[in-house]
């Protein structure tokens, strides 16, 4: 079956079986592999990217139903929260292992686009879902504050 999908700002038609998971037709289809596989049951957040602006877990959405939204992978993540984020997980060193990362950028940038300057209780809430093997949890929350302060300034 024939799918076309918004990925990035660029429409791509795939010919994949309507009920493929979004992370393989990122993945395989479209070699898209900043996107992860973690459980592949939308525990971990290793496969999160944005659709229409949300942060969304594409290991088991299934392809059919992303319709006519605009899909945003960490490859394509631009805008003045993303470029907050970025620097703030460079400087407070977030990253040890690194295989979490997208999703817990994607995510944190799904907040500070939703809520600009959220206290510990929102940013936990919105991290919640993000498993970060290597427990860098307290540098997750401390780059996302720094994030918020640089957007505010």
């Amino acid at each position: 079956m024939s799918i076309t999908l918004k990925v990035n700002g660029k429409t791509h038609s795939v010919d994949v079986d309507a009920d493929t998971p979004l992370l393989w037709v990122l993945r395989d289809e479209l070699r898209l592999t900043g996107t992860k596989y973690g459980c592949g049951i939308s525990q971990c957040g290793a496969c999160t990217v944005h659709l229409d602006g949300s942060p969304t877990r594409s290991c088991v959405l299934p392809v059919q139903s992303v319709g006519d939204r605009s899909v945003t992978t960490i490859e394509g993540l631009e805008s003045p929260a993303a470029a907050a984020v970025q620097k703030a997980w460079a400087e407070m060193d977030v990253p040890q292992c690194g295989y979490c990362q997208s999703g817990q950028v994607m995510s944190a940038v799904g907040l500070l686009e939703q809520t600009p300057q959220p206290d510990d209780d929102a940013i936990d809430g919105a991290m919640r879902g993000n498993v970060c093997r290597c427990a860098t949890y307290q540098r997750i929350r401390a780059a996302i504050h720094r994030a918020a302060g640089e957007l505010e300034a």
